[in-house]
């Protein structure tokens, strides 16, 4: 095995690292207005995960910019306290890679891509209507991550699920199961490289 102490790391090698480790990751599109509701936010994180069930909670974590200053959506999820949650299918990669594009604050994602909107029933923020999931959340809990300098390097997010919405063709709604293969889910990988479902199989738990 070869052995790296995190300290003698860059900040840059470090997350190289873990985000080429920790694979593969799904991808949480968001969408969020911004204070006054005037531009739509949208763009797509991988530092993102299921938290608990009995409270529908998951989580996102997005990263500072280097210069230390606060990306738009979580701005606007400190400001708003609520978001639209989408998960990527295999359909949509090429769109979500244009809505990671740095824009200006006053800018929409939305403008560079064909993507309807539709309207959420409690959150003002629409949703995409492309999407085969989609989850109306409000921020839960606000979480600054800081460095050894109290610095804030990461504002992760837990966000309570509060609408849930699935296109007909993954869920079986007798079972209330998720056809994962009908979803096609994208899952991030390091740098640009993406991956998609590929084989599954079945194992058993111990009881």
């Amino acid at each position: 095995m070869i052995s790296i102490n995190s300290q003698d790391l860059a900040a840059k090698e470090a997350y190289k690292l873990i985000s080429g480790s920790v694979i593969p990751r799904p991808i949480a599109w968001i969408t969020t207005y911004n204070r006054d509701k005037s531009v739509i936010n949208l763009a797509p994180f991988s530092f993102f995960s299921g938290v608990a069930g009995k409270e529908p909670l998951v989580s996102v974590s997005i990263l500072r910019k280097e210069d230390g200053s606060v990306k738009d959506t979580a701005r606007n999820l400190i400001d708003t306290k609520e978001a639209v949650v989408h998960v990527v299918s295999e359909g949509l990669v090429h769109k979500m890679n244009q809505t990671a594009a740095s824009l200006d604050a006053k800018e929409t994602e939305l403008a560079d891509t064909n993507l309807e909107t539709v309207e959420s029933k409690l959150v003002a923020v629409p949703g995409l209507q492309a999407a085969k999931v989609r989850f109306e959340v409000q921020v839960y809990q606000y979480v600054p991550i800081k460095d050894a300098h109290d610095q804030i390097i990461t504002d992760m997010f837990i966000l309570k699920v509060v609408e849930m919405y699935f296109d007909e063709t993954i869920l079986n709604q007798e079972k209330n199961y998720i056809d994962a293969k009908a979803l096609k889910p994208v899952a991030r990988l390091a740098g640009p490289q993406y991956a998609n479902l590929g084989k599954t199989y079945r194992i058993t738990r111990p009881k």
